[in-house]
């Protein structure tokens, strides 16, 4: 579970990426889409409303409320 604060301070963007499995992935894009949360295929904010298989699993993209680059990915990079 991920809470977030708000942030009273100057920030630089970060990039988290969390390895979860096939429930939690499904979960949390069935949230991103819910909420209408924009997400990404790629990094680069690519493919707007689609996910990646990179790797051999599925990934996606998304900015949290501060601006940081989350990933969710279901298997580890090679």
């Amino acid at each position: 579970m991920l809470q977030f604060a708000e942030v009273t301070w100057e920030h630089s963007p970060q990039h988290y990426a969390y390895l979860v499995d096939d429930g939690h992935f499904d979960r949390a894009l069935r949230t991103l889409r819910e909420r209408s949360i924009e997400f990404w295929a790629g990094p680069q904010r690519q493919q707007p409303g689609e996910i990646n298989h990179g790797h051999d699993g599925r990934g996606v993209y998304f900015l949290d409320p501060s601006g940081h680059y989350l990933e969710l990915i279901t298997h580890p990079y090679l």
